[in-house]
């Protein structure tokens, strides 16, 4: 048998589908939490949908420019490091899933003594959405269950 005569690979089942979708999901949540602790304010753009919405404690920001915004303004000159685990993600719609992720983080601005900042637990709650053929968040909601200050104190922006 010729390669042309080759049958091509089997077509993807649904529940495989599935399973490649929480996967990009995973690594869309992943690069979320690098593109953070890296300050790539560019790139961190592309993870989410253009109407997206993120709220933490009594703040809410819309829209993908904002967000980057806010995040830039928050957390330039800062040291931080975010973890997300334990991921929950369900899909409930052709291009929409939902998860929940526990996450701890470190936050630190950068030249206090003593240090400023804290160090968190908690959970975010996301929505997403295949937007152009690529997974992105579309809502998310931080909410902390526990919030360590450093020696300094919490930092302003945290104390509003």
């Amino acid at each position: 048998m010729s390669a042309s005569q080759r049958p091509g690979p089997p077509p993807c089942c649904p529940a495989c589908e599935q399973l490649a979708d929480i996967e990009a999901i995973k690594q869309l949540k992943a690069r979320y939490f690098r593109l953070m602790d890296t300050k790539n304010w560019a790139e961190l753009a592309d993870v989410f949908t253009a109407d997206a919405v993120v709220r933490g404690g009594d703040q809410q920001i819309e829209g993908r420019a904002a967000i980057v915004e806010f995040v830039a303004a928050t957390s330039d000159g800062v040291r931080s490091a975010h973890q997300g685990f334990l991921p929950e993600i369900k899909m409930v719609a052709a291009g929409q899933a939902r998860g929940v992720w526990a996450m701890s983080d470190y936050f630190e601005l950068r030249g206090t003594d003593p240090a400023v900042g804290f160090s968190g637990f908690g959970h975010y709650e996301d929505r997403y959405a295949r937007e152009d053929g690529t997974w992105r968040i579309s809502f998310s909601r931080l909410t902390r269950i526990k919030v360590i200050p450093l020696p300094g104190g919490l930092p302003e922006f945290y104390r509003r």
